[in-house]
């Protein structure tokens, strides 16, 4: 029995059991706390009939306001066995009958009139009385205030935890910078070796971690310390995880926070949450700070002031600006920050002697994609036979984030289909759904519908495949996924610049869907919409950005540092804009002659791949290579290895004759 009683919660008391018992007893009271025999509510017709009757003991005047009738004795028995059914209701004792007096002078003249026939014995007594508040008036007077002083208190005590604990919840600390800090004695460190690719970036960045291990070094020779960089690309690149790189390398603490926690609804918040931010780092020096998305303070400041309503974020970053060229050389704090956004920050913040170097985070080539695979495949259980290098050549564009969504993506696919390994077919399954989305086979489709889109997927597979400057083809589908009806899957060449036959390949195939449709059925639909959507953006973009038209000439009206006010004037005259109008439909044009003259040409090899998309829904490279032969560039490829292989075996032949001349 007594383990039993130990093992019993006990009940504690506190606060909430007595604010629960007073609302209970309040409760209570008010149901059955009063009596049930109230006074009726009258009006001066009664109260006047009774009166007249001499039957009224005296009146009570309250509050100048309610008049409260006491019936004689004799005349309260009579009337509750009466028939009235009103009257029966009277109480025996107490107030009688209870009615609202228009005013005193009123009341004093209709009682007047209502005694005029009345002897002097039975005239009404009438007492006033001004006071007329119970404890529930009282405490309804008092609970206001007492709220009030409780919520103070509350406040208070608050404010004092806050303050006294260094919590950030306290609102005290609503100035605080609530960085996360990373102690170098943590053993979850990020080093290099975690982050794959970015090579590039690692090489200029190491200048910091070197300086941070050996700064003595460089004092000794009159060096100052470099006091921030700029990690500058495109989202999903790894900036947020290179910063954290730097900070493993050099042992150091590591202060991370992002732009948008400096921002806040109060006045002031945010300079002092950076001038917290940065006494923090004072103290932990030597440390890296990493501002993540600085472009949420760091806009260039009076631009469009118009439409500008928050003066907060430009007095953060004034703060800023200051703190980062305010503290002292030796302090051994270097500011990184990141952003995909670098042509909206303000020049006073790109300046040397705040941000030094931009550090360019791009996305990763063909090379760095296989080691961000490898990074993400070594949790994953995969087949044997599965080729990491292909999955490389299969992600041109992606980013570090990107594959690892494709990683995760496959084990998913592999998972729901109760397989045991992760192998080829369902990382390719997970790409496609990464870049088509969803495939949605229930979707209705006409058997019309499906063969124009056949054909028009077709089409795009035809030009793309013979034209020698287009992306070759992977595979095509007549499968909706997301918003399109179909799909045709290209890789890229990896290149770094472009040229204008290049591009007009890339127009001509993207126009194959629509010619394809004019050529089979004579007729076109709304299925190019995307293609044409991307063929006026790209013609556009010959004609006024990288300056290949022969009438505009040489000019480009490409703003790189968005910095300019395009948005309300153009660059151009009216005659310009026209020239660039009738430039751009003139390549678009051209472009869509050569698709023409491409799918007239081979228009049984057109028909052939369509027929068998209906019937397959899906073609991979290895049937249009049969349908129309190798490409022109894989042709020339295997010449080259050929007379490659050709020179280097003419090259051993005679060095082998020479060594063995006594056989002869």
């Amino acid at each position: 029995m007594a383990d039993k009683n130990q093992n019993r919660p006990l009940i504690r008391l506190n606060f909430l059991w007595i604010y629960g018992a007073i609302a209970l007893f309040l409760v209570g009271w008010s149901l059955l706390g009063q009596s049930n025999d109230k006074p009726i509510e009258g009006d001066w017709t009664m109260v006047r009939s009774l009166v007249e009757q001499g039957e009224v003991e005296r009146i009570r005047i309250v509050n100048r306001e309610t008049a409260e009738i006491f019936l004689k004795k004799e005349a309260v028995e009579q009337y509750r066995a009466g028939e009235d059914e009103r009257l029966k209701e009277l109480p025996a004792t107490g107030v009688q009958i209870r009615y609202t007096i228009p005013s005193v002078e009123g009341f004093r003249e209709d009682m007047q009139v209502a005694e005029a026939n009345v002897v002097e014995a039975d005239r009404v007594p009438v007492f006033y009385q001004n006071d007329k508040r119970n404890w529930l008036d009282v405490v309804g007077g008092i609970l206001p205030w007492v709220l009030i002083i409780g919520v103070w208190f509350f406040i208070m005590r608050s404010m004092a935890r806050g303050v006294g604990g260094g919590g950030a919840g306290g609102i005290m600390n609503v100035g605080k910078a609530r960085a996360q800090v990373f102690d170098k004695e943590n053993n979850k460190r990020v080093t290099f070796k975690d982050v794959a690719g970015l090579e590039e970036a690692k090489v200029e960045i190491m200048e910091i971690v070197d300086f941070l291990k050996k700064s003595d070094k460089y004092r000794e020779l009159g060096a100052k310390i470099p006091k921030g960089a700029l990690l500058v690309g495109p989202p999903g690149t790894g900036k947020t995880l290179l910063a954290k790189a730097v900070a493993g390398e050099a042992n150091v603490p590591f202060l991370s926070i992002s732009g948008s926690d400096f921002v806040e609804m109060f006045v002031g918040v945010g300079a002092s949450r950076v001038r917290d931010l940065f006494e923090q780092a004072k103290q932990k020096a030597p440390c890296i700070l990493f501002i993540d998305e600085i472009d949420a303070i760091g806009r260039a400041r009076g631009k469009n002031a118009g439409f500008s309503g928050n003066d907060e974020r430009e007095n953060t970053l004034n703060q800023l600006l200051t703190e980062m060229d305010g503290f002292q050389t030796n302090t051994g704090v270097i500011v990184l920050a990141a952003t995909n956004r670098a042509d909206i920050l303000d020049k006073a913040l790109m300046r040397a002697g705040r941000f030094d170097r931009q550090i360019e985070v791009g996305l990763p080539d063909v090379k760095e994609r296989e080691e961000i695979f490898n990074v993400h495949l070594r949790p994953l259980k995969l087949d044997p036979a599965l080729d990491r290098s292909f999955l490389a050549r299969q992600t041109p564009g992606f980013s570090g984030a990107d594959i690892a969504n494709v990683c995760n993506e496959a084990a998913l696919i592999a998972a729901r289909h109760d397989k045991k390994e992760i192998a080829k077919e369902d990382f390719l399954a997970a790409i496609d759904r990464i870049i088509g989305g969803l495939e949605r086979k229930n979707k209705i489709i006409t058997d019309a519908e499906k063969r124009k889109i056949a054909y028009h997927e077709a089409g795009h597979a035809t030009v793309s495949w013979l034209l020698e400057n287009a992306s070759p083809l992977i595979k095509v589908t007549i499968i909706p996924r997301g918003k399109a009806l179909g799909a045709a899957w290209y890789l890229p060449e990896e290149r770094q610049i472009t040229t204008r036959e290049q591009l007009m390949d890339e127009l001509a195939s993207l126009l194959g869907g629509r010619v394809s449709e004019q050529l089979t059925f004579g007729e076109i639909s709304t299925g190019a919409l995307n293609d044409l959507e991307r063929v006026t953006k790209m013609a556009y973009a010959m004609v006024a950005y990288y300056g290949m038209s022969d009438k505009v000439g040489n000019l480009s009206f490409y703003d790189s540092t968005g910095q300019s006010d395009m948005a309300f004037t153009k660059p151009y005259s009216n005659e310009t804009a026209e020239a660039i109008d009738k430039e751009a439909r003139a390549l678009i044009d051209r472009a869509y002659k050569m698709a023409e003259e491409v799918l007239t040409t081979h228009s049984e090899g057109l028909k052939e791949l369509a027929e068998l998309l209906l019937s397959r829904e899906v073609v991979f490279t290895e049937d249009v290579e049969r349908i129309f032969g190798k490409r022109k560039k894989d042709l020339e490829k295997e010449a080259a290895e050929a007379a490659k292989a050709a020179a280097a075996a003419a090259e051993v032949q005679p060095a082998t004759s020479e060594e063995n001349p006594a056989n002869e």
